[in-house]
């Protein structure tokens, strides 16, 4: 994945992971749209490590940190939901990067993969780098994206985004414009990673 500048805003946070608890779906609901889930595994009951192609981000580039979103392009596509969790989510992920490097573009393996907010549909965005030019199906949001690598265990998804948020609005002053979560483990590898989770707070335009 290309390298841009990312600025650390208070120092290294902790390693950490998450679950699909479907076949081919998030385990969670939208944060304002949480729903009962399935009962989390005992930690005790995980194994040491397991050996799956899932990304590993390293903290003191993605943890606290703000990111130059000028230069960066999303493939962008969509996902059905049902009350807010995901249908075949994975499949629709697949679907998204094939239809990319159709069109020209290039995926990268590692590529961030974002999961935005809705009740019945949501918004998917797969980093895409070398996009054709005047190819469709592609967002170029700007701005910035001050993110945070956190657990987010089944029912903390929530707390997490809240969290965030709160840290971004006593950085910037206000809000951000939207939030999208990137989630970093699978169902084998979620408990002994800790449902790590990446949770991104976008600013269309950095704050003043």
């Amino acid at each position: 994945m290309t390298q841009r500048r990312r600025v650390p805003v208070s120092g290294r946070g902790p390693k950490f992971t998450r679950e699909d608890f479907a076949p081919g779906s998030p385990r969670e609901a939208a944060p304002e749209e949480h729903q009962d889930e399935p009962e989390a595994l005992d930690a005790s009951d995980a194994p040491a490590e397991i050996d799956c192609d899932c990304p590993r981000l390293d903290p003191e580039d993605w943890h606290d940190v703000e990111s130059d979103w000028s230069d960066i392009t999303f493939a962008s596509g969509g996902c059905a939901c049902i009350l807010g969790v995901p249908v075949h989510y994975r499949a629709a992920r697949d679907r998204l990067r094939a239809r990319t490097v159709a069109k020209g573009a290039t995926v990268a393996d590692d590529a961030m993969t974002l999961l935005g907010k809705g009740q019945f549909r949501r918004r998917i965005l797969v980093e895409a780098e070398n996009v054709p030019a005047g190819a469709r199906g592609f967002r170029r949001p700007g701005g910035i994206a001050y993110t945070r690598l956190v657990p987010a265990p089944p029912g903390r998804v929530k707390a997490a985004v809240k969290d965030t948020v709160k840290a971004a609005k006593e950085r910037y002053g206000r809000g951000p414009d939207g939030t999208w979560l990137w989630f970093l483990t699978c169902a084998r590898c979620s408990v002994p990673r800790d449902f790590e989770t990446l949770i991104v707070a976008h600013y269309k335009r950095p704050p003043a």
